[in-house]
């Protein structure tokens, strides 16, 4: 088998996507399944990037998290300004 250089890309093939509603499905199969239950997906420009999300990760924690609706204290207040820095 050869082994493939580290700035190959993986092998590829065609998958079909499926309507379901409004939603469209791809259906990966057994060779390439990940090892997770929960993925983080993403869109770069013309590409989909799915990506496993570990059990027990900060994201997957996160992720369960609801959104904050409540302004945030203005913790600067009151503090000095900040000196100018030359680099």
């Amino acid at each position: 088998m050869k082994s493939i250089e580290s700035n190959q890309m993986p092998p590829s093939r065609p998958i079909s996507l499926h309507l379901s509603g409004q939603d469209q499905v791809l259906t990966i199969p057994g060779d390439l399944a990940l090892s997770s239950t929960e993925v983080l997906l993403r869109k770069e420009g013309e590409r989909l990037i799915v990506e496993p999300i570990a059990t027990g990760s900060l994201l997957a924690l996160l992720l369960t998290l609801e959104d904050i609706a409540e302004d945030f204290p203005d913790t600067d207040g009151g503090t000095l300004p900040i000196d100018e820095v030359t680099l």
